[in-house]
């Protein structure tokens, strides 16, 4: 896409917890929303102050004199916050910004505070759980005076409008995005069913998560409780689980209580020039819980013509449009869960589309891929003094 000349704001501060040294889907979403801000507008200045990281990778993409970074991971963990602070205050008021996007809901109080001295405005990005059930005074004071509040999903959206009686006009809509040219539709990887030495034929639920201890309802248990029902029917089922936390005793205590041993396989750290064979490994992915923002991992799992299975009490809502592109369940309600674990795999869902590959991946690009996350940022820039159309009506 060429460079537009862009005039409403010269000087931008993006305030981000970190981007470059953890890959999480926070990180992906920002450094997806930087490359494309400093890849498609030009006569602006985007100053990036960066809590967390230490500095910036070697990419090109990241390398412009239009670009500066402003780094506190370099100092002491005890100082980190007060010096990333300090800089908040000091840049706004040294370089007087047009505009301040707060990259975390924790930092939009000081965003508001420095809004009431300078008058200069704030966006807000607001992801999931972290802007679920707000009751910080400052934190509700700051989302009121925003001028825009950026959300990941229609479901963070409506949960902020309900629980802060906010005016709708405030809101934009721009879901996750990832790159299509990495997932694609394939066999089943041989390497893997001779790793982990699984039977072609062998039906293959896949999980893509953190096992975070306090992240607990991230979705992989309720798949884990439902299998004991699912292996009824099912009897050669294999659940393969990746990614590594602390949340992993925990998980391994339960295997053995469930009597899972023979069905469960937790992969620990994969790389990531192996995660699109985990899906081309699958027969359905699923992750089915209550604390997903969005769930950038439906897409992937998408994008490879895999069906999916998410809860119907957070962002997979939105990821997979409402169960027009997958199925849903109460992720409270194991019996929901295995039983159309069990209609997926047997090929009886009532959805069509989950089982035509190509389609469920065109499909998947056209909603949530690069050129749609590019024209959504081009338009919350160009009309930012304008009111969103509903983004449900558009899809």
């Amino acid at each position: 896409m060429p460079k537009k000349e862009y005039k409403k704001f010269q000087s931008i501060h993006l305030w981000v917890p970190n981007i470059f040294e953890f890959k999480g889907g926070i990180q992906v979403y920002l450094k997806a929303l930087l490359k494309v801000i400093k890849e498609r507008f030009t006569g602006l200045e985007l100053v990036v102050l960066d809590k967390l990281d230490r500095t910036q990778p070697e990419a090109e993409c990241f390398k412009d004199e239009s670009l500066l970074f402003f780094f506190s991971g370099n100092v002491p963990f005890s100082l980190r916050s007060a010096h990333f602070g300090f800089n908040l205050f000091r840049l706004a008021f040294i370089k007087r910004p047009n505009l301040i996007i707060c990259a975390h809901l924790n930092f939009a109080p000081v965003a508001w505070l420095i809004q009431k001295f300078t008058d200069i405005p704030y966006w807000i990005i607001v992801y999931g759980l972290e802007a679920w059930s707000v009751e910080d005074r400052w934190k509700k004071a700051a989302l009121k005076n925003a001028e825009k509040i950026v959300s990941i999903s229609s479901y963070t959206r409506d949960r902020l409008l309900k629980e802060q009686q906010l005016s709708p006009d405030k809101f934009f809509i721009l879901p996750v995005t990832f790159d299509p040219s990495r997932f694609v539709i394939q066999e089943k990887p041989q390497y893997l069913l001779d790793r982990y030495q699984i039977q072609a034929n062998r039906p293959i639920i896949l999980t893509v998560s953190r096992l975070d201890i306090q992240a607990i309802s991230k979705g992989y248990e309720p798949i884990l409780q439902a299998l004991p029902e699912v292996r009824k029917h099912l009897p050669n089922v294999c659940y393969i689980l990746v990614g590594k936390g602390s949340d992993r005793p925990r998980i391994e205590r339960l295997i053995v209580e469930l009597n899972l041993e023979q069905n469960v396989i937790l992969t620990g750290f994969v790389p990531d020039d192996e995660l699109n064979d985990y899906y081309n490994l699958c027969d359905l992915f699923a992750m089915v819980g209550k604390t997903e923002g969005f769930g950038i991992v439906y897409l992937e799992a998408l994008a490879c013509g895999k069906p999916a299975l998410g809860g119907n009490r957070d962002g997979a809502l939105d990821a997979l449009c409402h169960g027009k592109l997958g199925a849903l369940v109460d992720p409270e309600d194991k019996e929901a869960i295995a039983q159309t674990i069990v209609q997926i795999l047997q090929g009886t869902y009532p959805q069509p589309i989950m089982y035509q590959p190509e389609a469920l991946r065109q499909k998947i690009i056209d909603l949530y891929g690069w050129e749609r996350f590019e024209n959504r940022i081009e338009e919350l820039f160009y009309n930012a003094d304008k009111p969103q159309i509903n983004a449900d009506k558009r899809r």
